[in-house]
């Protein structure tokens, strides 16, 4: 009896492989650089690159060996690292010297992107945290696979507009400098309200310093998977679309969890977490929104959307949570609009609207993520919508972020392609009208009452 269970197992996954677009979207080695501090930020980045390329040297071949092992794809190969600021604390020079070492270092080691080039301010802006932002146009501009993370509010904290209107300022930098490349940098960057330190998603994966000294860990995908458990669902309630995701999230963690063990075992480091959000693509047969649109919805955005997606995120969390006992990271839905075919034609079609995307980050794993927006928009803007964003986490004790691209020289109904699994994207409309008083009024918003917990 055992053998047969463990026979349609393995078939039903073969068949989710091959015709759902199952994968492991990454495996990410979350390494602590604590240790590699100096006096002098050139000896720092030495250090850092030293033992980067140590502690990951085997994490390619070792996935890979896993992919043909069991017939898994793993898209991605990653590395988080600890929040450079904290690093880069006390040294002198410039910290964009770290930036280069972790790029030299992921390409020496053969990772898609390395994160944590990152500064925790929400509770306070230091000197050291301020010198890492302000380098991060810079830092992000001259790397390849680098990605940068800042964190500006907490549940327990509030919001530091300060550090809002900076990355307002810092965005805008950013863009300007990879003008040529649409604006390439601000994918790399995420400005997060109570960030988590082991997500293994990029751009804002870093390596908590609650973190063990080396973990590796998991971020699922399956977005083909759901869509196709519920298309034999016409004419079910509600509840009946709820239990069906909840089966087909349960498979899509149990094979998460088992390439993350067999991945901890071969490298000799903890298993940190399963991350088992729905992580879209732009390719057909790969997107949320399509999910939320065979559940009833003629077109994602129409109203509906935000209470669709609330099924689905829970369902997702209620269905992985039963099959791994290490769940971890962000876990839900992402709904990144360059890189889910569904989003891209809602917002091409005018069904959806920043502010519908707005409402809908309440729900999601993340917040606005991948949304090209007019060149022109203003620095104060763009801080308007962090603090946005930052508020809807800090009120509902979830992580929110915003990764918008300002493209230089686009407005409204533009298209820009970012390449690869960043997908391309039209250029989304944002409200003209001015908030510039109110982001300059810096200062703290304070933290919620019932964010005082203990």
């Amino acid at each position: 009896m055992t053998l047969n269970i463990n026979s349609h197992a393995i078939l039903d996954t073969i068949e989710m492989i091959e015709k759902y677009r199952l994968d492991i979207r990454t495996v990410t080695m979350g390494i602590s650089l604590l240790q590699c501090s100096r006096s002098s930020m050139s000896d720092t980045a030495n250090a850092v690159y030293d033992h980067v390329t140590t502690k990951a040297k085997h994490l390619v071949e070792t996935c890979e060996g896993i992919e043909r092992e069991l017939g898994i794809p793993i898209v991605n190969k990653r590395i988080s690292v600890t929040p450079v600021a904290l690093i880069a604390a006390g040294c002198e020079g410039d910290p964009t010297e770290i930036a280069h070492a972790l790029d030299r270092a992921a390409a020496e080691v053969g990772v898609n992107f390395i994160g944590g080039y990152s500064a925790l301010v929400d509770k306070g802006l230091g000197a050291a945290d301020e010198a890492l932002i302000r380098s991060i146009p810079q830092a992000l501009s001259e790397t390849n696979l680098v990605c940068s993370s800042v964190n500006v509010g907490s549940s327990r904290a509030g919001i530091n507009m300060d550090a809002a209107r900076l990355m307002g300022e810092v965005i805008k930098d950013a863009a300007e400098r990879t003008k040529d490349r649409s604006a390439i940098a601000c994918a790399k960057l995420v400005v997060f309200a109570n960030a988590v330190g082991d997500n293994p998603f990029m751009a804002g994966a870093f390596h908590g310093v609650e973190e063990a000294d080396c973990v590796v860990s998991v971020g699922v995908s399956g977005p083909g998977v759901v869509d196709r458990a519920l298309g034999d669902l016409e004419g079910a309630s509600l509840n009946e679309v709820a239990e069906e995701i909840k089966k087909a999230a349960f498979k899509i963690t149990r094979t998460g969890q088992l390439v993350g063990t067999m991945a901890s075992e071969r490298l000799g480091v903890p298993f940190g977490i399963v991350d088992l959000s729905l992580a879209p693509t732009a390719e057909l047969g790969d997107s949320v929104a399509h999910i939320l649109e065979h559940m009833g919805l003629d077109q994602v955005g129409t109203h509906g959307t935000t209470a669709a997606l609330a099924l689905l995120n829970d369902a997702v969390k209620k269905g992985g949570m039963m099959a791994c006992s290490r769940v971890g990271g962000l876990s839900g839905s992402f709904i990144p609009v360059s890189e889910d075919k569904g989003m891209i034609d809602a917002v091409r079609s005018g069904a959806i609207s920043i502010d519908k995307l707005e409402a809908m980050t309440a729900i999601c794993s993340v917040g606005l993520d991948m949304i090209a927006v007019p060149g022109d928009t203003s620095a104060e803007t763009i801080a308007g919508m962090i603090a946005d964003e930052a508020a809807i986490g800090v009120m509902n004790h979830k992580t929110t972020a915003v990764r918008v691209i300002p493209v230089p020289g686009t407005k409204p109904g533009d298209e820009v392609n970012f390449g690869g699994l960043l997908g391309y994207a039209p250029v989304i409309p944002v409200n003209e009208v001015g908030n510039s008083t109110f982001v300059h009024r810096g200062g703290y918003i304070p933290a919620p009452v019932h964010g005082f917990r203990n």
